[in-house]
């Protein structure tokens, strides 16, 4: 066995979709403090992985239309190596994160970058990301909008999609 395996970064990429709008218009609409409304992918093996409503998708980093991220947490490194992850990619695409699962507020981007860090570090990606949903959910607008946002299904352009489009 080989005594110094190798290991590859793992970077979680945020995005604010709102571009700051959140941070001053969720006080007047929400009745609470909203920092941004966080779009979240994996950055590993000099890729940006994530999900949306056309599947599983990755890009160089920073490739999509989004530009680049807004923050940069570092979540460790892993021992996976590319070809077991890029077949564990696969077999989410092919079912759990199939195009036509995605759900904006219950099985998202960053829910699957969640299990993605998980599986690759061990680590989660912050509570203040995967609490975001039910923050919304939790107010009288957030419930009002439900229908309307339930609808959306967001997939940055400019990624290739690994997997799991919407007609599997």
């Amino acid at each position: 066995m080989d005594k110094n395996p190798t290991r590859y970064n793992v970077q979680l990429y945020i995005y604010d979709l709102s571009r700051g709008m959140a941070r001053s218009l969720s006080p007047i609409m929400l009745g609470k403090q909203l920092d941004g409304i966080w779009h979240t992918a994996i950055v590993a093996y000099g890729d940006e992985f994530f999900f949306g409503g056309e599947g599983i998708s990755s890009c160089s980093p920073g490739g999509t239309m989004l530009g680049p991220p807004d923050t940069v947490v570092e979540l460790g490194e892993t021992e996976v190596s590319e070809e077991i992850f890029m077949d564990y990619l696969s077999s989410l695409g092919e079912s759990t994160y199939r195009g036509d699962r995605y759900r904006l507020f219950e099985h998202n981007c960053n829910t699957f970058t969640n299990e993605v860090a998980q599986f690759l570090t061990g680590r989660s990606i912050p509570s203040y990301i995967t609490d975001l949903p039910s923050e919304v959910l939790s107010t009288p607008f957030g419930q009002i909008l439900r229908p309307i946002l339930d609808s959306i299904h967001i997939a940055p352009p400019g990624g290739n999609v690994i997997n799991g489009g919407r007609n599997m």
